[in-house]
């Protein structure tokens, strides 16, 4: 017999998938938005930190969140106002990630090996993202399926830190993995430190599975997450407990190439939060018992649905979500002779329903967008019932009408391309977030300072223009704007009471203490720069600048008069970052990041003024294979004091000192 050629070799299809999603309508071009790729991600295990690097991005008193309780976790952009809360929308594959009770975001729960990106959209209004976008979105991108391990890290550090985490799955399944673990550091440091001071300790997990299949012509997928973050507050008895759950299914018939198709998502998240407080002793010797919020158990529910035609030049969308949020909480408080005496039940639901059209021409140089919206907000069946331990007694039973509100809102924007290298582009746009259920109805205390709820507070709504410049000249890319915003009725932390001293509603208020409410305080007009340059100097070398200032005032009229004037609190001026990377031999890479804040206030009143400062990270991996690499990084390379917060007798609080790691990463 002649001999027979060889079979062929056999060839292996390995299957990548992305999470359902339907193109962008390309509109976000006309705005200022910013790209975090998965090259920038790989280098900071936490996102916030991540993000922070973004102009005009804001966490809440300079603290992340390794050591930030969860409850000022929020997030918040152009540096207007930033709150507990946060300002501005996180969305996930299009699921909001803030919680149900606070709208804070769990950082924690968001590793970002799990993730192929984000974009970050300032000013854009709420447009289709929808209640929540007060400041602008970010939204992040969960990486696509992997043929195996996709992203993984091991690492150890200074003051016994740990962490480990991993992305793996295979066509159409997607684990993600992380945990870390760390003994922390005192916050209070040098001669005001006390007895009472303690570490800022953090134990946190997290775990999610995505499941992907194609249905005919649909996409389906589920997503189930869950996390848990245990904190110990940095004071002798105070700590926090967060934990949470949650799930997405998402149906997608996306259109073969480009614009076009429609999305189905629904989804449910479940958090619980037990937090802790103490009253400090004179020369911070001593702490008492003050709340001990033993339970907050919230839940949060959503739909939303997208439709999208492409038209030639034109791609239209519309679209429509709804928000539900139920959450209570739970509390004993008031000690007498060491033990708590009272029990607080707070809680409620919120409502929040929307429809959105969105439209985009695109066509020769000119890119035009615009979109209306108009949603319906609704805070109902509130309670709060306070009891006598001991005897069951009712001693509050404060009822609270209910509220809705009608919020019309929407944007336009414009973009030119002066010639092929540089763009010019401009957009105003409306946005508002409703206020979340722990504002409404949750007093909260830090060390001797009360901050009471307020039921009666409406929604926040923000209107902005803003106008740039960029393009890309040789190796250099680089954008430039100015925005100017007005921000209606900010929820504020506003000075209502100075102790020692007993006020209706919140008791008892010591020395050295102040007594806050959340209110609606009048006006808050800021105007600012943005710009952003980055290039290559050699294939070797990169570089990367940015900056932003915010002129922000308040405006108090009749509802706060005495804070007409004054900047709003824990809003900085400036924010300068920078950064290079340089590769010296083919398996060596090093990197090096800074960023500049000027001081900002920690009050509404603007007594207590927090420093201005500078943190420089560092870091140098050695590349052992073509995907994995050993590293050590630095962050606070000098060492230096950044003040994030003040108590009303002046003692001081820091971030983080420097901080050493080493491991092995692995990203492909």
């Amino acid at each position: 017999m002649p001999d027979m050629p060889p079979p062929p070799a056999t060839e292996v299809e390995i299957v990548i998938v992305h999470p359902p999603r339907l193109a962008p309508l390309g509109g976000e071009a006309a705005f200022s938005a910013v790209q975090i790729g998965p090259e920038v991600l790989r280098n900071e295990p936490r996102l916030d930190e991540v993000l922070k690097t973004t102009p005009g991005v804001s966490l809440f008193r300079r603290t992340g969140s390794g050591a930030a309780n969860p409850t000022t976790q929020g997030l918040s952009l152009r540096a207007i106002a930033p709150s507990g809360a946060g300002r501005a929308l996180v969305t996930l594959d299009g699921a909001p990630q803030n919680d149900p009770f606070g709208g804070w975001v769990i950082w924690s729960g968001l590793p970002s090996e799990g993730l192929d990106g984000a974009t970050v959209v300032r000013g854009a209004g709420a447009g289709p993202y929808g209640a929540g976008a007060l400041t602008g979105v970010v939204a992040l991108q969960e990486r696509a399926t992997p043929d195996g391990i996709a992203a993984a890290e091991l690492s150890a550090g200074s003051r016994g830190s740990y962490r480990a985490a991993l992305a793996a799955g295979g066509p159409g399944v997607l684990l993600t993995v992380a945990g870390s673990r760390t003994e922390g550091y005192h916050a209070v440091r040098g001669p005001r430190q006390g007895a009472a001071d303690t570490r800022l300790k953090l134990d946190d997990g997290s775990v999610a599975l995505r499941l992907q299949r194609q249905l005919g012509d649909v996409q389906a997928a589920v997503r189930v997450a869950a996390f848990q973050v245990n904190q110990e507050a940095g004071l002798r008895g105070a700590r926090s407990n967060s934990t949470g759950q949650s799930a997405t299914v998402t149906l997608a018939q996306p259109a073969a190439e480009g614009v076009g198709g429609w999305r189905l998502q629904g989804w449910v998240r479940r958090s619980d939060l037990e937090n802790s407080s103490v009253a400090v002793a004179t020369g911070r010797a001593t702490t008492t018992p003050a709340n001990d919020q033993y339970s907050t158990p919230a839940t949060g529910y959503g739909l939303n649905a997208a439709w999208q035609v492409a038209q030639g030049p034109v791609n239209w969308e519309v679209g429509a979500d709804v928000r539900l949020a139920d959450g209570t909480e739970h509390e004993r408080f008031r000690v007498l002779n060491g033990a708590f005496t009272r029990d607080r039940e707070a809680g409620g639901k919120t409502l929040v329903a929307g429809a959105y059209l969105e439209a985009v021409l695109d066509q020769g140089p000119w890119l035009v967008t615009g979109g209306v919206r108009l949603d319906r907000s609704r805070a109902y069946d509130a309670v709060r019932v306070e009891r006598d331990i001991a005897t069951g007694a009712v001693t509050l039973d404060q009822a609270s009408p209910n509220r809705s509100d009608t919020t019309p809102t929407g944007r336009i924007g414009v973009r030119y391309a002066v010639t092929p290298a540089v763009y010019a582009r401009a957009a105003a746009y409306a946005g508002f977030r409703a206020p979340t259920l722990n504002e409404l109805h949750r007093p909260f205390r830090v060390g001797n300072d009360i901050t009471e709820a307020n039921p009666t507070l409406k929604p926040e709504t923000l209107q902005g223009i803003d106008a740039g410049l960029g393009g890309e000249v040789e190796a250099v890319r680089w954008s430039a704007g100015l925005f100017y915003n007005r921000l209606k009725d900010p929820i504020t932390n506003v000075t209502i009471g100075i102790g020692p001293g007993t006020f209706p509603v919140a008791g008892f208020v010591p020395a050295g203490g102040v007594l806050r409410q959340r209110q609606n305080a009048g006006e808050i007009e800021a105007w600012g720069v943005e710009a952003e340059a980055s290039g290559d100097v050699t294939p070797t070398l990169s570089w990367r600048s940015a900056v932003a200032y915010t002129d922000a005032e308040v405006h108090g009229g009749r509802a706060v008069p005495q804070l007409t004037g004054l900047r709003p609190a824990q809003t900085p001026r400036w924010t300068v970052t920078g950064g290079v990377d340089y590769r010296p031999a083919a398996k060596l890479r090093l990197a090096v990041d800074a960023r500049y804040e000027s001081a900002r206030w920690e009050d509404d009143l603007n007594s207590r003024r927090l420093s201005a400062g500078v943190q420089v990270d560092a870091r140098a991996g050695w590349m052992f294979t073509d995907n994995a690499e050993v590293f050590v990084a630095a962050d606070n390379l000098f060492d230096k004091d950044l003040e994030v917060g003040e108590t009303a007798d002046g003692v001081e609080s820091y971030a983080a000192p420097r901080t050493l790691r080493i491991g092995i990463s692995y990203r492909r």
